[in-house]
């Protein structure tokens, strides 16, 4: 059974800066796309920042210049670093990865999400 687990949320003033990371872990054969989402009270699921397997990463405008996400694959852990967080960053944060893991029928490819962390950035 795969898994991820987060952590590193919690509350922050305007300004700051936190540092998400999530882990996966069970039978994992490999991990292609890892990524984080966010969602605010009363707003839908966003995208916040995506990295590939190579290294490669795209964000949201929201976070352009302020948040940087990274991976460790030897960990099979996704980073989110979070600077000059703002009121409008305030929501929980998920991970998500696409997973080559082994199964009891054999390989296979899903999509896993972590069990969310919020984010709060208050004065």
């Amino acid at each position: 059974q795969v898994q991820l687990v987060e952590s590193g949320g919690g509350l922050v003033q305007p300004g700051g800066s936190l540092r998400l990371s999530c882990t996966a872990s069970g039978s994992i054969l490999s991990i292609n796309v890892m990524a984080w989402y966010r969602q605010a009270p009363g707003k839908e699921h966003e995208l916040v920042a995506t990295t590939s397997s190579s290294g490669s990463t795209d964000y949201a405008d929201s976070a352009k210049g302020r948040f940087t996400i990274s991976r460790d694959n030897a960990k099979n852990t996704v980073y989110l670093q979070m600077n000059s967080l703002k009121p409008e960053d305030t929501a929980v944060y998920y991970c998500n990865a696409v997973i080559k893991s082994n199964q009891a029928m054999g390989p296979i490819i899903g999509t896993y999400w972590g069990q969310g962390t919020q984010i709060t950035v208050s004065s």
